[in-house]
């Protein structure tokens, strides 16, 4: 890693003996030296561990950062995903319904073009009636016609008037049929030449509907292929930004595991995190992980709330609250954790008076002032307490424990716990480890094994309700 890059980036303030870190760099530089950092072997290569420390804290809050500008791209990118499918299956139902449509067209048309054939065949009968009806007709008007050419003498010679006059007269009827026959075949065929122009007039219209049916599916179809398009570029950016954003959050992991071994708790893990380094602590120690994450939710809502006091005289252990600076009394009690506690926080480059610890909680016995304030980081250590633990911790984390440190403060809780007889890891054995960490408070050890169980549930089946994410504190 390029340490002198690192070093450049970091540049410190030292003001009423706090160091403050002061950032001027830009943020493709911070991008680069993150990277870097997170795929180092060690925590980083700057001068000391102030300096460490505030850069841990730049790139954890840049990945953070990153990883929510991501999810919001990604949010964005499923709406547009959502919006494409939509049109696409808005798109797919317009052409099954226009292939409904044109195949109902075609089918009447068939039907259309059927009849017409069949008025056509019937014109073609009506027209050779009306010939051959022609054909009597000039047939009888020609008997008709040589009838009355006949001379009066051939008719008397005949001999017989009286079948003369009766075949004129079957002549004349006959011709008179035929004549109404020829009147109502040429009726026919003027009906059925106006019919057979309506249905190919109706023939025309379904074949223009048809085309026009057609030219909208293809129209459509055109569309939905487009669309269609869209939607594979847009799940192709879409898979993209899922792997950024796996990618930013396996470097956060990475930094904060860093920070984690470093520093105390400028920031609360999250609960996956916690759930982690709780894990192996408890492995170290032998009881429950479930059990030993319920404890430190309990105690500072896992990170979240280290104290909200600090101590301002060493002689009678009262201090102030940080919101308001009120005075608070008895937040440390003189004889046994002020000293203590005052190494514990120089050896680990903090102010003893600008430190939150945890304030009084006010209660009385027989009308006196009863119990300290004190404890310190995650699992809420009382210095004196904490002094117990530092030979064994410093042989399992191979160096000086912080009672503000993650790894530090859930392997001496857990090591508390285990002696309390927690790696019994029985309902009793816990509810009893548990009131005994506190001081003896059976009220606190039911809270500690409700907390427990919710986290167990998660363990065990990847989900947690909604009043169990509310108990443990879980945003």
């Amino acid at each position: 890693m390029r340490t002198d890059a690192i070093k450049k980036i970091c540049a410190f303030a030292v003001l009423a003996g706090m160091v403050v870190p002061v950032f001027s760099f830009a943020e493709e530089n911070l991008e680069v030296v993150c990277k870097q950092v997170s795929e180092s072997e060690g925590e980083c290569a700057t001068a000391n561990s102030a300096e460490c420390k505030a850069l841990l804290e730049k790139c954890a809050k840049y990945y953070d950062e990153q990883s929510a500008a991501i999810a919001k791209d990604i949010t964005k990118t499923t709406q547009q995903k959502n919006t494409l499918q939509n049109q696409v299956s808005t798109l797919k139902k317009k052409i099954q319904g226009l292939e409904y449509q044109i195949s109902q067209s075609t089918m009447i048309k068939k039907d259309l073009t059927i009849q017409v054939k069949d008025t056509q065949s019937s014109i073609d009968k009506t027209t050779t009636r009306i010939l051959d009806s022609q054909d009597q007709l000039k047939g009888i008007l020609r008997s008709v016609y040589e009838e009355d050419k006949k001379p009066s003498f051939e008719i008397l010679l005949e001999g017989n008037l009286s079948d003369f006059f009766s075949n004129v007269a079957y002549l004349e009827s006959l011709n008179d049929k035929v004549g109404d026959l020829l009147d109502t075949t040429k009726n026919l065929k003027i009906y059925l030449d106006g019919q057979k122009e309506k249905m190919e007039g109706e023939v025309d219209k379904l074949q223009k509907v048809i085309a026009l049916q057609s030219a909208q599916k293809q129209e459509n179809e055109q569309n939905k292929k487009e669309q269609e398009q869209y939607l594979k570029l847009t799940e192709a950016q879409y898979q993209q930004q899922l792997k950024n954003k796996k990618e930013v959050e396996q470097m956060a992991a990475k930094i904060k595991a860093k920070l984690f071994s470093i520093i105390g708790v400028s920031k609360a893990p999250t609960f996956g995190e916690a759930l982690e380094v709780a894990k192996g602590a408890a492995a170290v120690a032998g009881i429950r992980p479930a059990f030993l994450l319920a404890v430190i939710s309990q105690e500072s809502a896992i990170g979240k709330n280290v104290g909200q006091c600090n101590l301002v005289d060493v002689n009678t252990g009262d201090g102030k609250r940080i919101s308001t600076g009120a005075k608070v009394i008895r937040v440390m009690k003189p004889t046994r954790d002020v000293q203590p506690f005052i190494s514990i926080t120089r050896a680990s480059g903090r102010d003893p008076f600008n430190t939150p610890v945890s304030c009084w909680i006010p209660a009385y016995v027989g009308g006196a002032p009863s119990g300290w304030g004190g404890a310190m980081g995650p699992a809420q250590f009382i210095p004196s307490t904490w002094n117990l633990f530092t030979e064994r911790l410093k042989i399992l984390l191979g160096k000086d424990p912080d009672p503000w440190a993650i790894k530090d403060s859930f392997t001496a809780a857990g090591l508390y716990l285990a002696d309390l007889g927690a790696t019994a890891k029985t309902t009793s054995a816990e509810s009893n480890a548990a009131s005994r960490y506190y001081g003896g408070s059976s009220a606190y050890a039911s809270s500690v094994l409700r907390r427990a169980t919710c986290i167990q549930t998660f363990i065990d089946a990847g989900t947690m309700t909604t009043s169990c994410q509310s108990l443990i504190g879980i945003n």
